[in-house]
């Protein structure tokens, strides 16, 4: 059976300082871009039967430099809708509400075309994205996805039968590869967080 290998886009201007970063449009940073040129060695060795990336250009400009070609854009892929969130740090969002904690206690309703997300509402697009893509038993190779920190995390949890907001146990750095594979026919996680080096 084959694998599923999860990369998380590179480094933005927000990712570094810790800003949520849902359906905002950013590029990456130089040290982004870095961080997705040093993945393409991981890559280059394995075979990739499909490749899937979320719209946004920070996944899309992550899975050109890791030497993915034309890969499926599928929306499903986006990001964690912030709702009124979007922009705003942990840390601020803290000054309000002290115990908050995204997986836990969600968003307030953002724009109109934004309105937000529970972890249950992402983890049904992780639940979509694993029904198409399931493990690459259709291709000649693993499947790789290009997206992004919160919708990666929820899908591992998905992955491994755990409710959405297991997603919280499963940190994730920017430009890092991840691997989801079986062992005696169950879900397990063969390697996490990986970079470059590693």
């Amino acid at each position: 059976m084959n694998d599923l290998l999860l990369v998380r886009h590179g480094e933005t201007e927000w990712s570094r300082s810790g800003r949520h970063t849902g359906w905002t449009d950013l590029p990456l940073t130089e040290n982004g871009r870095k961080e997705a040129e040093q993945l393409a060695p991981l890559l280059r060795g394995l075979r990739v039967g499909a490749a899937f990336v979320s719209p946004l250009r920070r996944a899309r400009e992550t899975a050109e430099l890791i030497g993915l070609r034309e890969p499926h854009v599928d929306a499903d892929l986006r990001e964690w809708d912030y709702g009124a969130y979007e922009g705003v740090t942990t840390a601020e969002i803290q000054r309000t509400r002290p115990r908050w904690f995204l997986f836990d206690d969600g968003v307030p309703p953002g724009p109109p075309d934004h309105p937000g997300e529970t972890a249950e509402q992402v983890g049904a697009r992780a639940d979509r994205i694993l029904a198409r893509v399931g493990t690459g038993a259709d291709t000649d190779g693993d499947v790789v996805l290009v997206a992004h920190g919160h919708v990666l995390r929820v899908l591992t949890a998905r992955y491994l039968g755990l409710a959405p907001s297991a997603g919280a146990l499963f940190q994730l750095a920017t430009g890092r590869l991840s691997r989801l594979g079986t062992e005696h026919g169950r879900p397990v996680i063969s390697g996490w967080n990986v970079g470059a080096g590693a």
